[in-house]
């Protein structure tokens, strides 16, 4: 028994002291090493955008601009230069691509022009011109992109909209053309009725129709310079525009014709006349010649037959004279009749006063007159009137010859 504790015990003490070592040698474990952070990669520098920063030359429409820009031949390592237009007053003029390109210097050169594209962006730029020169902003950038840095954003330059040169040139040779119309329409019988002077000192009066065909003649000579002075466009009158000058010119010639016509009639009235009454003078002296070879005396029938025939005859042939010494008169009298009373007055009334169907034709004429106007001076176009209001004019121009028959002269 005691043998056992003795090995009980043996044991106990071994286990005691190999657990003892085994604590006492056991090693530590190696810390790890900190890991050496990855070296980071160098950010490569972000590239100077382009610059707009000289403009040499004129900034007009129809003219050549140099426009330097730093930093393009950068720029046009993974862009497009050759489509790069020109940016005033924050809009792109499409389709306005260089004429020459320099990248090393970074040189474009345009010729600023009007085309297709970019027609309605000029004359949103160059409309409505209230000075002959205007600031405005400039660059330079792709089509449906935004344009570069400028210089010029902050400090606009001189957009021209109008030569000086040119300008005054074309405000004389205009002003020169109203100024000798004035005269002769005052001084001369260029848009009254032809005619004989009605009296010494006095002037026949003024046509409608010609007046209205002088009033379309001077505002589309006019506009028509105008519109070349901005734009340089030559070809600028449109079809309605000509169909609105046959109206005009079609009334004043419809107007001529009958007018013609009512002094042919009135000169062979008059011709007719005077003939007649040649003739009846010389009826008159053989019917009292007869009447005088007649012995008043004489009792015979025959005698008294032929002279109460011949008086007769004779007071028949006198009230005859007497009636055609009145229609001459009256001829004579509307001859001498007609005399101008005034502008307003001449065009808008006849013999029977002022007349609703000349009034028409007055007003239409003005209203599109200044429909005419407005659009030229906004839109630096010729406007392109409508069928139905050239049908509408034309009515009117149709009423006024229809009422023309029956006026007199």
């Amino acid at each position: 028994m005691q043998t056992f504790k003795v090995v009980q015990l043996a044991t106990l003490l071994i286990i005691t002291v190999t657990t003892a070592f085994a604590q006492g040698t056991t090693q530590q474990p190696t810390p790890s090493p900190t890991p050496t952070p990855a070296a980071q990669p160098v950010a490569s520098p972000t590239p100077t955008p382009p610059k707009v920063v000289t403009m040499i030359g004129n900034l007009e429409l129809d003219d050549l601009v140099e426009i330097r820009i730093e930093n393009l031949e950068k720029w046009a390592e993974t862009n497009d230069a050759t489509k790069l237009v020109p940016y005033i007053n924050g809009r792109a003029i499409t389709g306005n691509y260089p004429e020459e390109l320099h990248l090393e210097r970074g040189r474009l050169i345009y010729h600023l022009e009007i085309t297709p594209e970019n027609k309605k962006v000029w004359i949103d730029l160059l409309g409505a011109p209230h000075t002959l020169r205007e600031a405005a902003t400039l660059s330079v950038g792709l089509e449906k992109s935004s344009a570069f840095d400028s210089v010029y954003q902050t400090n606009p330059v001189t957009l021209t909209v109008i030569s000086p040169v040119y300008g005054l040139i074309a405000l004389v040779v205009i002003l020169g053309t109203l100024f000798f119309m004035i005269w002769l329409v005052r001084n001369t019988n260029v848009i009254r009725e032809p005619g004989p002077p009605p009296a010494p000192g006095k002037r026949r009066p003024y046509n409608l129709g010609r007046a209205q065909m002088a009033f379309w003649f001077f505002l589309i000579y006019a506009s028509y310079m105008a519109i070349w002075l901005v734009t340089a466009a030559l070809d600028t009158i449109t079809s309605s525009l000509l169909a609105l000058m046959g109206i005009s010119a079609g009334t004043a010639l419809g107007e001529a014709l009958i007018d013609t016509g009512k002094d042919t009639t009135k000169a062979n009235q008059l011709q007719d006349l005077t003939a007649e009454k040649q003739a009846l003078d010389q009826g008159i002296a053989q019917t009292q010649a007869d009447l005088d070879a007649i012995d008043p005396s004489s009792p015979s029938a025959t005698d008294v037959a032929n002279r109460e025939s011949l008086v007769r005859q004779l007071t028949e042939t006198r009230t005859r004279m007497n009636q055609i010494d009145q229609q001459l008169r009256a001829f004579n009298s509307q001859q001498s009749a007609p005399a101008s009373s005034g502008f307003l007055r001449d065009i808008l009334s006849d013999s029977s006063g002022y007349s609703f169907h000349r009034f028409q034709i007055f007003a239409w004429t003005i209203v599109l007159g200044i429909i005419f106007v407005s659009s030229v001076y906004n839109n630096l176009t010729m406007p392109e009137f409508s069928t139905t209001l050239l049908g509408l004019m034309g009515l009117s121009a149709g009423t006024y010859i229809g009422f023309k028959f029956p006026e007199q002269k």
